[in-house]
């Protein structure tokens, strides 16, 4: 996976939550949306292209990075008319939480 400088976060005017994806993460991984928002915000942040997941019609990104309490979230997302799209949020893997550590120390 490569690192991303950015991912045109500038262009991106909020969230896109609905029924399909507000409750979801919440429910499977115990994290709630607040978190999920909160890792765009919080430095340092790790963008990875997800090339496994991504498809023709649709980009998608594996997102690093810590909530406003130090709790370290992996996130899978997209975007989607200028909006991220939160599909899956958990805590981070090992393997995770060690490229977020190197990456935080570079």
């Amino acid at each position: 996976m490569e690192i991303l400088q950015d991912l045109a976060l500038s262009k991106v005017v909020g969230f896109d939550w609905d029924k399909g994806n507000l409750n979801k993460n919440r429910l499977k991984h115990n994290v709630e949306q607040a978190e999920c928002e909160e890792v765009f915000f919080n430095k340092p942040i790790i963008i990875l292209n997800d090339t496994q997941h991504s498809s023709t019609e649709e980009k998608r990104y594996k997102i690093i990075g810590v909530s406003t309490n130090g709790r370290k979230i992996a996130l899978a997302i997209t975007t989607r008319n200028n909006k991220i799209r939160v599909i899956m949020a958990r805590d981070q893997s090992k393997k995770e939480r060690e490229l977020f550590e190197r990456e935080k120390i570079a």
